[in-house]
């Protein structure tokens, strides 16, 4: 029989390449993580890893066995959640995981009002901007991804399918230019206006979205900076190093000192979504966390 503590050994190994390597990540021995893998390898039947040298390669079988473990492993923590909290054995366990802005603004409303309506929940929360937030969930290594996808993008940026989605709020873009800009008392402004500014890029899907609205217009972007921090991008524009276009999301906890904020038209939206795995949205603390959010969007 295959016991899920070797599937999430199994795991490691082929996330890291080595015994040493997955030890460490779980915290345990070498020897340790080579008696699981030779157990597992039993109880499969057939080898599962390829040893070449100090590294390791899987096996047709051993990449199916992975392919599955993530599923398989996420079900498992879905089932013992929801029937610790039936149970009453112990409280809920979040583990959340969020693009920059969002951590900033949306996460600490909800975790606030999580808290003080669950005050035996925890979570934990990590930043990392989708596509891979959204790797980490399919993974098993969170149970909610906080993510974004621009409106009219290509099916491929954002292959949601298999996921439940709760939309949270639309975001629109915003542009941000210096104080002395000539732009900067407009009303409004369209992306073909700045064609010939030097520009500061955001993180690299905003970069490619940027480039992309740019090409539409007939031009493409000068970018001199490009930085995933949005304190670093304001900084830039404020002190007249060129011009950008920020999520109203990013401009709520940062005031941007020297620049000014200026309509984008046509208007460029970003879809902002919670997402999780089927079977973890049955889990009590993981459908409370998803309800915080929205009502901390809504706001």
């Amino acid at each position: 029989m295959i016991e899920a503590r070797h599937l999430r050994v199994l795991r490691a190994v082929a996330a890291s390449g080595s015994f040493s390597a997955a030890a460490r990540t779980l915290g345990c021995t070498q020897p340790a993580v080579s008696q699981q893998m030779k157990a597992l390898e039993t109880s499969a039947g057939t080898p599962l890893l390829i040893r070449t040298g100090r590294e390791m390669r899987l096996t047709q079988a051993g990449e199916v066995l992975v392919r599955h473990a993530s599923g398989i492993l996420a079900g498992l923590t879905a089932a013992e959640e929801e029937i610790a909290a039936i149970a009453g054995l112990r409280a809920g366990r979040v583990r959340l995981v969020s693009f920059p802005s969002g951590s900033s603004t949306l996460v600490p409303a909800a975790l606030a009002a999580l808290r003080a309506a669950h005050p035996g929940t925890r979570v934990s929360l990590v930043d990392a901007e989708p596509p891979r937030s959204v790797e980490m969930l399919r993974e098993g290594d969170c149970d909610i991804a906080l993510a974004f996808r621009y409106r009219g993008a290509p099916e491929r940026e954002a292959d949601w399918g298999d996921l439940i989605v709760r939309p949270l709020l639309s975001d629109r873009l915003v542009g941000l230019v210096p104080e002395g800009h000539p732009l900067a008392g407009a009303g409004a402004v369209t992306i073909g206006d700045l064609a010939e500014d030097p520009w500061i890029a955001g993180c690299p899907r905003c970069r490619r979205q940027l480039v992309e609205v740019c090409e539409e217009a007939g031009f493409t972007p000068r970018i001199d900076f490009a930085t995933d921090d949005y304190p670093a991008v304001i900084g830039l524009v404020g002190a007249g190093l060129g011009v950008a276009v920020l999520p109203e999301l990013a401009l709520e906890s940062v005031r941007p000192k020297g620049a000014r904020t200026v309509a984008v038209e046509p208007p460029v939206i970003r879809e902002i979504v919670a997402l999780t795995l089927p079977d973890l949205s049955q889990v009590p603390a993981v459908a409370a966390t998803l309800d915080e959010l929205s009502r901390a969007a809504s706001r």
